[in-house]
């Protein structure tokens, strides 16, 4: 029994010397002008500072160590931007270097091994996903053939309001969701999926979805160590790869099951295919069938799915929040809408150009309070300068959009809900920093398509 013990922990002290040498042998020796960095503890360096919120804490470390500073996730070197004039220096002067996604376990398990559009390395994959998305998905004319399933989910959203109306607790959260998800779900496949029993045509099915997406969301956000120290990797830490696995495989069953559905109904109906954005890439698997894999289609679709159900929600849940906190900017609002359209009907799609207070109020909001604060993180694939700083090859690069939003030396009074700071001017100047708050907004080689229908 003590022979064991002692073997044991011999094997764990090994371990651990093997691990504080590698820590410091990877650490960058050539780099004398690394960006400051708080102290780092030997293997975990400053994953210990990864409190939540993690972009709030971010911008309390950039307040003391500048808006371009560094950490250690273990044996990973992370920079973190939060200055406008750095972003336009990662995306302008290094867009192609810092291109590329790290590649983390959620992207092998859940994004078909990096192979998605989010997690996709830079390169020719990647430009052919990306020109799938905005041509044949979400260009202008694919957008509004869905107009009309836009307008029935917003008409129902608001019956179900009208219906709760008086003075109980309504909860904004769960409708916008469901708002949100059944819009995606209609427009990709033709399902409802949220609301009353009777206009979900399978309430099972409808679970089935609803267990996925809050695994998704459990799973997809959590802060996996084992991404930065390669031994928790090695033994299953937590058993956190075990469980992105099997979430993987019946993610993969449940899309594979839309498709098989719809190649079924459009065979059997002889070729009248419906408008869905999955039929429409079953006919283009039909003209290209090497390139548009079931596999590619399935993550196309789950990219779609996911990037424009979250985020819409928590937007419109905000934009209500200031509305209802900020009386004057409602009642302004208010009397754009009755000035430039009326009271006999609702709001239209198109009649946005005509509501600019509306559009600022929108713009603001999306300033304060971003729906992705930190953006998806990118990975240098060779060495480069940000801020003066030298930047290794492989550094994980980390943009806190949130920070940005509230930089004092581009905002008066930067915590402040004033739409009224905003002209069409600045709008359309600064659409790239409002819309980092979205997915990747529109940051030039990294540009993500749902700014349009954000």
């Amino acid at each position: 029994m003590e022979e064991s013990a002692f073997v044991y922990y011999s094997a764990l002290s090994l371990i651990f010397l093997l691990l504080t040498f590698l820590f410091f042998y990877t650490r960058p020796k050539n780099y004398k002008n690394l960006p400051p960095s708080p102290p780092s503890l030997p293997i975990i360096g400053n994953l210990h500072h990864l409190k939540k919120p993690v972009h709030r804490t971010l911008h309390t470390l950039s307040l003391k160590y500048g808006p371009v500073f560094s950490l250690r996730f273990g044996s990973r070197l992370v920079v973190v931007v939060s200055s406008s004039s750095a972003v336009e220096e990662c995306f302008t002067k290094n867009d192609i270097v810092l291109a590329n996604r790290p590649y983390l376990l959620i992207g092998k398990y859940i994004g078909y091994n990096h192979t998605v559009l989010t997690q996709a390395p830079y390169g020719d994959h990647w430009r052919n996903l990306r020109r799938i998305a905005t041509v044949e998905i979400l260009s202008t004319h694919r957008l509004n053939s869905f107009i009309g399933i836009r307008r029935d989910e917003t008409k129902r959203l608001l019956e179900s309001l009208y219906t709760d109306k008086g003075f109980a607790k309504v909860e904004l959260r769960s409708k916008f969701s469901s708002l949100t998800f059944n819009i995606i779900m209609r427009m990709v496949a033709g399902k409802r999926y949220y609301g009353d029993d009777g206009d979900v045509a399978d309430m099972e099915e409808a679970k089935r979805f609803k267990k996925i997406i809050r695994e998704l969301v459990g799973l997809g956000g959590a802060n996996n160590p084992a991404d930065f120290l390669p031994l928790l990797r090695w033994i299953d830490f937590n058993g956190f790869q075990k469980k992105l696995k099997s979430l993987g495989n019946t993610v993969d069953e449940f899309l594979q099951g839309l498709i098989e559905e719809h190649r079924s109904k459009n065979t059997e109906e002889l070729g009248i295919k419906s408008n869905t954005m999955i039929d429409h890439l079953l006919s283009l698997q039909e003209a290209q069938p090497e390139y548009y894999t079931d596999q590619i289609i399935k993550g196309l679709i789950m990219v779609l799915i996911l990037a424009g159900t979250d985020t819409s929600a928590v937007t419109l849940e905000w934009a209500m929040s200031n509305l209802l906190n900020h009386p004057e900017v409602l009642k302004k609002a208010k009397a754009e809408v009755d000035t430039n359209i009326g009271q006999d009907r609702l709001i239209d799609e198109s009649d946005i150009s005509k509501l600019p207070y509306l559009q600022y109020i929108i713009s603001e909001t999306l300033r304060l309070f971003p729906a992705v604060p930190l953006l998806l993180p990118h990975l240098s694939s060779d060495d480069c300068i940000i801020g003066g700083y030298d930047v290794p090859r492989d550094t994980i690069l980390l943009i806190n959009a949130w920070a940005i939003h509230r930089d004092p030396n581009l905002w008066n009074d930067p915590t402040s809900f004033k739409p009224e700071r905003l002209t069409i001017i600045v709008v359309q100047k600064q659409t790239r920093l409002f819309h980092l708050g979205l997915e990747e907004g529109l940051v030039l080689e990294r540009a993500w398509p749902n700014v349009l229908w954000a």
